[in-house]
């Protein structure tokens, strides 16, 4: 079985929480000790009902205040898929908790309270989708209980989010109004709204195809360590182990590790310890060369006839994560896949206003949650490649070298 990761994003008090909380239940993925641990803190047990947020917003602070502050990964698997869930916080000051939940995502459910439409915190959202690459959203229109399942305020909202969309560019969207709270569309189809002839939420999710977002074409395998036993058995063994992530690798192959340049040829590739002709994106494989050449963790193995771009100067568009603001000059680690090299920030170009998507110019400094476009300049090469193009290869992070905090996402432009 294949796995979809998937965010669920909104304002506050859309009923991200509770939505996710309604999945697991109705889809059975709740323990029976965890169903009774919930029963017994559901603030609304006098009614007989249970508070299905409490799965997700596992902090103190979440739960005294009702709100999402940090983002929480939820597991489950049906018979067709498995499942990974981010339930990201919907205040704006919370925003890079939405961007690392957001940045392994293969979907995004983004949620529009019934009652308030399409409002700034969904704009901001769809933006940050759109900026990250997520190539498939669904809308959930929520809390349809409290405007009477009413299918022209359905209609009024997927006509103000379509502008939206069409500002984007966002192409495989699916629209849904559902009631998180009772229900509705959520596992199985809503009784309340026969005029909605479409999937409840977990057959879409189900059915989502995820094969075509792969990059099959590009092969690009960041070493990630060197297997060498030295051993009177294994006295030539000569292994690079790490993660494909794009691509498809084939016994025979002429590659070059970059950032050096060096030629040579797969001789033999290794899957669960097992020899096979070919591998392909995302196996974590061993792979061994013709030639001893000299590749260290952090090199990158790819095909001679596909190369990435190998420089030190980088122009990302950045969302700021930290407290302490950016500045012009200052000095960081860069993390891109299993490289980690130092840099330095030359320039900041504009600052990206995530509600409207104006930039703004003659910017000397970031502040927390900002998204701006930066240029880089790392102390050694790097082979990269654009974000749209090869999504892996085309992130970093930055880390800061005193308190090793990750202070920025960076998306390469």
């Amino acid at each position: 079985m294949d796995i979809l990761r998937f965010i669920t994003a909104g304002s506050v008090d859309d009923g991200k929480s509770t939505l996710i909380g309604r999945l697991l239940y109705d889809s059975k993925s709740i323990l029976v000790d965890q169903l009774a641990a919930i029963e017994k803190q559901s603030k609304n047990k006098e009614n007989g009902e249970i508070d299905l947020a409490i799965l997700t917003d596992g902090l103190r602070a979440e739960r005294e205040q009702g709100i999402t502050i940090d983002v929480a990964y939820k597991y489950f698997s049906t018979p067709n898929r498995k499942f990974i869930i981010a339930d990201a916080p919907g205040h704006i000051q919370y925003t890079r908790n939405m961007v690392t939940g957001a940045s392994n995502a293969d979907l995004a459910v983004i949620l529009v309270d019934a009652r308030k439409g399409v409002i700034e915190q969904t704009r901001r959202h769809s933006i940050i989708t759109s900026l990250l690459g997520i190539k498939h959203v669904v809308v959930a229109i929520n809390k349809m209980d409290l405007v009477d399942f009413s299918e022209a305020r359905y209609n009024e909202i997927v006509n103000d989010y379509k502008s939206i969309q069409e500002q984007l560019g966002l192409s495989d969207i699916v629209f849904i109004p559902i009631s998180a709270l009772s229900g509705d569309n959520i596992v199985d189809a809503s009784t309340n709204m026969n005029w909605y002839k479409g999937k409840p939420l977990l057959d879409i999710l189900e059915k989502v195809e995820l094969n075509n977002d792969i990059n099959l074409t590009d092969v690009r395998f960041p070493v990630q360590y060197i297997i060498r036993p030295q051993t009177d058995e294994l006295h030539d063994y000569r292994g690079y182990a790490g993660k494909l992530s794009s691509g498809i690798i084939k016994k025979g192959d002429k590659v070059v590790v970059a950032p050096s340049g060096i030629s040579s040829t797969i001789k033999a590739i290794e899957v669960g310890g097992k020899e096979v002709d070919e591998a392909f994106a995302p196996q974590s494989i061993v792979l061994h060369l013709t030639d001893d050449v000299d590749v260290s963790r952090g090199d990158m193995i790819v095909k001679q006839d596909s190369q990435p771009t190998v420089t030190q100067d980088l122009e990302v568009l950045l969302c700021w994560m930290d407290n302490k603001q950016l500045e012009i000059g200052s000095k960081y680690l860069i993390q891109h896949n299993t490289k980690q090299v130092r840099c330095v920030v030359k320039e900041i170009d504009y600052k990206l206003n995530v509600n409207t998507l104006e930039k703004e110019t003659n910017i000397q400094s970031a502040q927390l949650n900002d998204v701006c476009r930066v240029v880089l300049k790392t102390a050694a090469p790097l082979a990269i490649d654009k974000y749209k193009t090869i999504r892996n290869n085309g992130s970093a992070i930055l880390i800061d070298e005193t308190s090793c905090v990750t202070v920025g996402a960076c998306i390469i432009q």
